[in-house]
């Protein structure tokens, strides 16, 4: 496993987006054969990047061309000049422009966390592009709580002197997910962090991000039913165990309504599996491979 985190890379490619304020370069990872046609777009976590898909996208890569965005703020796209604009409307209308550039008439998605409701949304519209959807500790129904413990970090952007540092920081503010191995959380860290000119280390997001994650605060848990209600591909939702963010009666309920998604649960972990682990992977990949290519 630790020698496969430090493998092959990716293609870094970069397609231009446009807001209310402008234009912004939102680059993408891409891995597999550029020419195939079977496209897997993974969308990561609020202030994560998408190098956090890179074990699943190598993995997955011999049956999929799999695109993996830096979401707009985040990793090595572009910071939006009005942090107003780091919101759903503005990620989807992102996501659209970038799918526009690959080519295709389909894809599948998988989501973590706000990726997944990236993708709820975006599989909600008509005549959407996504073929088959994978939900990874995301759903109909935010708990309020999870989202005030997110907003407690979110934003706080410290420097480190060196990896060793930001590590421990890692692993106190993402215990929820789950044991991993020393390389899996060195990978973790280093898919977070940017090295400043200085030498030292900070968070590879855009610290305004959280002005508009607070100021859109619910007052109770964040419910999106009339999206999820309006998805018609097949549906994959992986919840943590322990999750505080998505709860079980909700994946219960996901399971009975709107497309009647399939729930799958990995014990001794919170929010959000991180998909670094085979058996997570696994779950993917058979779901993404049932039935053949869309």
């Amino acid at each position: 496993m630790a020698e496969s985190l430090v493998s092959a890379e990716p293609r870094r490619r970069s397609v231009q987006c446009a807001s209310q304020r402008g234009l912004h370069r939102m680059v993408y990872w891409e891995w597999g054969d550029a020419r195939n046609r079977d496209v897997l777009v993974c969308v990561h976590g609020l202030t994560r990047t998408g190098r956090d898909f890179d074990e699943l996208a190598r993995t997955l890569s011999s049956q999929f061309r799999v695109v993996c965005p830096d979401v707009a703020g985040r990793g090595e796209s572009d910071r939006l000049s009005d942090p107003a604009l780091y919101a759903m409307g503005q990620y989807l209308s992102d996501m659209v422009t970038l799918i526009a550039r690959l080519d295709v008439e389909a894809v599948y998605w998988l989501g973590t966390s706000m990726g997944g409701l990236i993708g709820m949304a975006l599989a909600a519209q008509t005549g959407s592009p996504v073929a088959k959807l994978v939900l990874n500790d995301a759903g109909p129904v935010v708990a309020r709580a999870a989202l005030e413990r997110i907003g407690s970090y979110l934003g706080k952007v410290p420097e480190f002197k060196n990896l060793e540092e930001a590590e421990r920081y890692i692993r106190t503010i993402a215990a929820s997910f789950g044991p991993h191995s020393d390389a899996q959380w060195r990978f973790l860290t280093e898919t977070w962090l940017r090295n400043n000119d200085d030498g030292t280390w900070r968070a590879h997001y855009d610290p305004r991000i959280a002005e508009s994650f607070k100021a859109e605060m619910p007052e109770k848990d964040l419910e999106l039913w009339n999206l999820y209600d309006a998805i018609r591909c097949p549906t994959l939702v992986l919840r943590g165990e322990l999750s505080d963010l998505l709860a079980r009666s909700t994946t219960a309920e996901m399971a009975r309504r709107g497309p009647k998604a399939r729930a799958v649960e990995f014990r001794g972990i919170g929010h959000a599996p991180t998909l670094l682990h085979e058996d997570q992977i696994a779950v993917v990949r058979d779901f993404l491979l049932e039935g053949g290519p869309a």
